[in-house]
């Protein structure tokens, strides 16, 4: 009788997770982690939206619904929502329901800036490193395009913020495919560019893809950066690729504008209506 009790259990809890998105691998594996269980509850979701098995847009299911797929508190599940919204996944507001970000998954747009990779690993070296997270997350879909790999597939992520004389200068969210994210380790991330690690590692970077945009700075983005929630950030999207053509890091830096600006020199060059501006030297950060 007890074993036919817990198996009936298991397939309703089962049956639970399966309609969060999160799978019930997921919340099993929360019996058999050291972290907190609002992080193990962050870290699932984080991975099912990556996955795509929470698609953007999509409304999460309720507070009860991941009380019960995962056998945690409502205050556990609200810390957990709390965390996706902070790193800018979710949105939530009172009285509604939480629904993934529409824009996690926007393709960069391609771009070509002169001097881009000598200006990163100079700025690296000028400055000091805090690494906030890393680890290894199923690649979301824009994060998979520009680095070449099926959806899902494992890659190294990192979130660092960079400092200058104390001030922090820069948010940065680092995703290395698998055959260099695991030869890339937390420490060497502290201590070194990850230009200057990919050279370490006979990796020869060529060229990059890059676009320039904004975002407004997420809870969590503002407190690295010392900026009020809401703030107008520059944001870099940039793709990096070796000289055998294949992408070997994707990076996304958010930047407080008062802290960091990008200037280039233009020339006008072509004839008549065809003529076009480019960059006559390199960008200064």
């Amino acid at each position: 009788m007890l074993k036919r009790q817990v198996a009936r259990q298991r397939a309703q809890d089962a049956a639970a997770a399966d309609r969060t998105g999160v799978g019930f691998a997921a919340a099993a594996a929360l019996r058999d982690s050291a972290a907190p269980l609002y992080r193990q509850v962050y870290l699932a979701l984080r991975d099912a939206i990556f996955r795509g098995a929470l698609a953007e847009g999509a409304v999460l299911p309720s507070e009860s619904e991941l009380v019960q797929a995962f056998g945690v508190s409502r205050i556990t599940v609200r810390r957990a929502l709390d965390e996706l919204a902070a790193r800018g996944l979710v949105l939530r507001a009172q009285g509604r329901s939480t629904r993934v970000r529409r824009d996690i998954g926007t393709a960069p747009i391609m771009a070509n800036v002169d001097g881009l990779l000598e200006n990163s690993l100079a700025m690296g070296f000028r400055t000091r490193v805090e690494v906030l997270e890393h680890g290894f997350v199923p690649a979301p879909a824009a994060v998979a395009a520009a680095l070449a790999v099926a959806r899902g597939t494992e890659v190294q992520m990192a979130v660092r913020v960079r400092r200058l004389e104390g001030l922090p200068i820069s948010h940065l969210t680092t995703f290395l495919p698998p055959e260099i994210g695991s030869r890339i380790t937390r420490e060497d991330l502290g201590e070194q560019p990850v230009l200057s690690l990919l050279e370490r590692l006979g990796v020869t970077v060529t060229h990059a893809e890059q676009v320039i945009s904004a975002e407004t700075a997420t809870p969590g983005v503002a407190i690295a950066l010392d900026v009020p929630a809401g703030a107008a950030l520059l944001k870099i999207e940039r793709t990096v690729i070796s000289d055998a053509g294949r992408p070997v890091e994707f990076i996304r830096g958010l930047y407080p504008p008062d802290r960091y600006s990008y200037r280039m020199k233009l020339q006008r060059v072509g004839r008549s209506r065809t003529r076009q501006w480019r960059t006559i030297d390199k960008p200064h950060p």
